[in-house]
């Protein structure tokens, strides 16, 4: 199993966006280990929501179901279903965060940037934070595939909306971060030790010599063209993306 590791405080980051972001964001202090197997995991979900969302703590567990959603690269999406006793059914998304993520991304500059994101029109509504995770409003949508991506029309799509992305105006720093990423990933791909014998094998036929020349090379090449500094995805995986096929968005 996994080790729950607490990335933040919380309550403290749940306190601060109450002074800048539009909606109350609620917290938990649990944490979740996100290698538990489903039927183990979602006893530990009810726990959190109803801890996090007080008007659901004395909702009976039958009220609840957990579904994992499909897609999700370095987090877990759990789809968190709720019938309150009005009859109202509630949707929200867990998100967890992969194991060691928080070593290769910045989960604090990511969350600082979820409210600008959201405010733009990008992405589900931020609702609350707990140990190792997040909880957000549910997108009734599907991920894409790879073939998804080749189709003309969704590659329209996404080019106009990755134009628009580019130009969402995220305060701080606008110093570029890509290439501070790079070499993290550099360090931690080039020492690593693999118990399968088979696989250490081919690991080891890399040469991470050359892949530091490229980065370099790759790196005095973007600095020739003077780009403008955006703010950017940097993981367009279509297991990224999200389509509602019904709406046509």
């Amino acid at each position: 199993m996994g080790a729950e590791v607490k990335i933040w405080n919380p309550v403290e980051v749940a306190e601060q966006a109450r002074h800048d972001y539009a909606s109350q964001i609620h917290s938990s202090h649990l944490t979740i280990d996100p290698s538990l197997e489903l039927p183990l995991m979602a006893p530990l979900v009810l726990k959190l929501c109803k801890d996090m969302f007080k008007a659901w703590s004395n909702l009976d567990d039958s009220r609840f179901v957990v579904e994992k959603i499909s897609g999700g690269i370095t987090n877990l999406l759990l789809k968190v279903s709720v019938k309150q006793e009005n009859c109202i059914e509630e949707t929200i998304t867990v998100r967890l965060y992969g194991p060691n993520t928080e070593y290769i991304i910045d989960r604090q500059r990511e969350l600082q940037a979820t409210k600008y994101i959201t405010a733009a029109g990008f992405g589900a509504k931020w609702l609350g934070i707990f140990g190792n995770g997040m909880v957000q409003s549910f997108i009734n949508a599907q991920t894409l595939s790879p073939s998804d991506m080749r189709e003309p029309k969704l590659a329209s799509k996404i080019a106009k909306q990755l134009q628009r992305f580019h130009h969402v105006e995220i305060p701080g720093s606008k110093e570029p971060q890509l290439w501070n990423d790079v070499w993290k990933f550099f360090e931690k791909a080039s020492v690593l030790e693999f118990d399968d014998s088979k696989m250490q094998k081919t690991y080891e036929t890399i040469s991470f010599k050359e892949v530091h020349d490229e980065i370099v090379e790759l790196k005095g090449l973007c600095d020739l063209l003077k780009s403008p500094v955006i703010f950017a995805h940097n993981d367009l995986l279509s297991g990224n993306i999200m389509i509602n096929y019904e709406e046509g968005i």
